[in-house]
């Protein structure tokens, strides 16, 4: 017998039966618990509670598809390359979530938390006690990122110039579940006051409310990229189904590449 020994808290498996979590796959978790829960106890190792996954899946939801995105259009070349190869358009496509698509969640999650713990915020006596308290706090947080030259994440969005409609939402369900929490309310306050220092009003992002929420649910800030992928993974299978019924790709290519103009690379003035 081997004297080996690989720890794991997740899934082992013997000749007769598997177990996940410390409990039956079978008996205690298939057809008892959703996918969501599911995604969100192999990560923190506890099931979450109701409201817990109400908002969980509620991120899920927003993350899972934005239209025709890089990501999609990724999947849906991929697939009309390698049709026999769904496994190489679904990766394609989760390999372009970076830091202008998907990975906002993850980047305003971790500012958010940095944010936090620099002011020892987290702390539940040393959290602001009413709007004007956060107001200060993410107003010296954006006077520092415009100091140093960076951009805020989760400020802005190409489409939604105005309002993301993903943003109101998630704060409403986050309230209601009573799960408003430091780095929502921070996010929040960052939204009101960003102008003062910015000189334009942004929206604030939908991706960049779902890293917030996520934050606020207590899991990992340097795995929320994760969570964005996976919900996306759902919307660009969608897409893949979609193009193998009505598929687009292939003029998506001819339109790109029959209107390619040589330019000699010695202009400098970009015209044809």
């Amino acid at each position: 017998m081997s004297e080996l020994e690989f720890p794991t808290s997740l899934g082992t498996s013997s000749a007769d039966e598997i177990r996940l979590l410390g409990r039956s796959l079978t008996e205690d978790l298939m057809g008892e618990v959703g996918f969501g829960e599911l995604a969100f106890w192999l990560v923190a190792l506890r099931r979450p509670t109701p409201s817990e996954t109400r908002v969980f899946e509620a991120v899920l939801v927003a993350l899972a598809d934005h239209g025709f995105t890089p990501t999609a259009i990724a999947a849906r070349l991929t697939y009309l390359s390698a049709p026999d190869s769904l496994q190489g358009a679904l990766a394609a496509g989760l390999l372009g979530g970076g830091s202008r698509f998907l990975g906002v969640t993850e980047d305003c999650g971790r500012f958010l938390h940095e944010v936090l713990a620099r002011d020892d915020a987290l702390r539940d006596d040393a959290l602001p006690g009413d709007d004007a308290g956060w107001d200060a706090l993410a107003l010296a947080a954006v006077r520092r990122e415009r100091a140093a030259g960076r951009y805020l994440p989760g400020l802005g969005h190409p489409v939604h110039k105005v309002l993301d409609p993903r943003t109101p939402r998630l704060l409403a369900i986050a309230e209601e579940e009573g799960l408003r929490g430091p780095h929502l309310r921070l996010f929040e306050a960052i939204g009101r006051t960003h102008e003062e220092v910015l000189g334009r009003r942004l929206p604030l992002n939908g991706a960049g409310v779902c890293g917030a929420a996520l934050a606020d649910l207590g899991l990992p800030v340097d795995l929320l990229r994760g969570f964005a992928l996976l919900a996306r993974a759902a919307g660009l299978l969608g897409h893949l189904a979609e193009e193998a019924r009505r598929p687009i790709a292939m003029d998506a290519y001819l339109a790109v590449d029959r209107n390619a103009v040589y330019t000699d690379p010695t202009d400098s003035s970009g015209e044809a």
